[in-house]
């Protein structure tokens, strides 16, 4: 099986696969529950001469000025500090994380270095938006390139970005962000893709699972629910279960283009209205037809009524077919695969046809 074949499989495979449940958790947030962003400055050291140039002036004012808290007077003008790094290190707090608590840390260059390989990160405060000191980094540095140069100004080679790095559990919690949770007497989720149709099943699967008119959507990115009295004090419970349930969402019908890779990403509720499709010499004919099957004599049961779809694909000049009852974009990406065309044919093709304005979907292209 071709590369072709499988890419475009692959795209039948999506546009067929029914919308599933997900659970409330993978759906929405907790409002006021996320996490805290956190910087600070700080100085990596024990370069290996890949540190800054002595052009970078804060940094020559920082180690100063560390080395005057240590009680140790220098001189910046005779300071040649080719091992030491500026750098803005960047952690993220969690939500309901408490004194003693580890975090990871990113630590990136702010000045000249080359890389900050084999550095050590001297500690750091790590600051919020209110300008309250909530972690300290420190450690040695994880990086995860090199950069290497031969000497006289040669040859080079750089992979990935040796002037960013990272220190798994490299800072210490030092004060906690209040959060009570327990003193609640109702919690608002937040949609993470706003939708009418999601937010409404979402405030019903809740009502329904809890017995009550709990759950209330006022907007589409929003649904408050009250904790019921049995649940009053034992908030963590309630959440639990609530976010457990199961709700199916719905979604814009949306076909994402990628002209640069040839990608195509649809979904399964993009539907094609009539119309007639051609692209070079390749000419695309779907019909959709239904067939009546009456029960048999002298048995009960009712005429049932099936819809099958007779679909055609010509590689040669003939005259354009209309596509009669309309067809879904599975249809139409089926018969020019077996046809042959490349995935680059069908995003022309697709512009085409949401041009015609038969496309019943959002086009977005990347």
């Amino acid at each position: 099986m071709g590369i072709r074949t499988v890419f475009t499989a692959l795209l039948l495979a999506l546009a067929l696969t029914p919308a599933h449940a997900a659970r409330i958790k993978d759906l929405a947030d907790i409002r006021g529950v996320r996490p805290n962003q956190l910087v600070g400055y700080g100085v990596v050291v024990g370069l290996n001469g890949s540190g800054d140039s002595d052009k970078t002036r804060f940094t020559v004012q920082s180690v100063v000025s560390m080395l005057s808290r240590m009680g140790i007077r220098v001189d910046a003008k005779g300071l040649k500090l080719k091992n030491v790094a500026a750098v803005i290190v960047t952690a993220e707090l969690p939500a309901f994380a408490r004194v003693g608590n580890n975090i990871d840390v990113t630590v990136s260059s702010l000045g000249d270095a080359k890389s900050l390989t084999g550095g050590t990160l001297i500690v750091t405060p790590l600051r919020g938006h209110d300008g309250q000191i909530y972690a300290m980094a420190q450690g040695p540095i994880s990086v995860g390139g090199f950069s290497v140069e031969a000497q006289g100004g040669g040859a080079s080679e750089t992979k990935n970005h040796p002037t960013v790095a990272r220190i798994p559990d490299g800072a210490l919690v030092e004060r906690e962000i209040n959060m009570d949770l327990a003193a609640r007497d109702s919690i608002a989720l937040q949609i993470r893709d706003a939708d009418f149709t999601t937010a409404a099943r979402m405030a019903k699967t809740i009502n329904m699972n809890l017995g009550g008119a709990f759950a209330v959507s006022p907007d589409p990115g929003t649904v408050n629910v009250q904790v019921p009295p049995p649940y009053a004090g034992r908030i963590v419970d309630f959440i639990s279960i609530v976010e457990r349930l199961e709700v199916t969402p719905d979604a814009i019908a949306r076909v994402v283009v990628n002209e640069r890779t040839g990608t195509i990403i649809m979904g399964q509720d993009v539907k094609i209205a009539p119309v007639a499709v051609a692209h070079g010499n390749l000419t695309v004919s779907v019909r959709r037809k239904e067939e009546a099957t009456p029960a048999a004599p002298l048995t009960p049961g009712d005429t049932t009524v099936t819809q099958n779809s007779d679909i055609q694909a010509k590689e040669e000049k003939v005259p354009l077919v209309e596509l009669q009852e309309g067809a879904t974009l599975a249809d139409v990406v089926g018969a020019l695969n077996r046809l042959g065309a490349t995935p680059r044919d069908m995003i022309t093709i697709l512009q085409a046809i949401k041009r015609a304005g038969a496309l019943r979907a959002d086009v977005e292209v990347m």
